[in-house]
């Protein structure tokens, strides 16, 4: 018999602020610190808030990528991610508020399978429809440009 997964669940996290630039956040039973560099005050001791942010746009293509794949029946091998983000910190740096602070990211995702470029296309679309961080960040108004590639 199959479990029948929830179509709509509340994530619960709780964080600790250990100094104006460092939280400790915690989900389910881990724990990850978010802070700044020592430049702007922080320990160093883990990803920026805006760095955190893109990270998971890396995170969340590789989890929906082979997902995608694994249904499609495409071997698209180990993936590797390489990103730019075009951030406008005017907000951050409290001088303006702004709408789209990161005004663009461009991520190219290389794969190492045996696929090829068209089967790696189709990957791309169908990671394009069910990644939630891409979806995030396209309704923010960032222009996206994710492209997949053979290595």
């Amino acid at each position: 018999m199959a479990i029948r997964q929830k179509s709509t669940i509340t994530v619960k996290m709780a964080g600790t602020a250990t100094s104006h630039a460092r939280v400790e956040v915690a989900v389910r039973d881990l724990t990850s610190q978010i802070d700044e560099p020592v430049e702007r005050g922080g320990t160093n001791t883990g990803l920026s808030p805006t760095e955190t942010a893109y990270a998971a746009l890396i995170g969340c293509t590789n989890t929906i990528g082979n997902k995608c794949a694994n249904k499609l029946g495409i071997d698209i091998g180990q993936l590797g991610f390489e990103m730019e983000v075009d951030f406008d910190r005017r907000g951050v740096l409290l001088l303006a508020e702004v709408d789209v602070p990161f005004t663009a990211i461009r991520l190219t995702v290389s794969c190492d399978g045996p696929a090829n470029q068209q089967e790696l296309d189709r990957v791309a679309a169908e990671t394009a429809k069910y990644c939630a961080v891409s979806k995030l960040y396209e309704r923010a108004g960032t222009n996206l440009d994710i492209n997949w590639r053979k290595i």
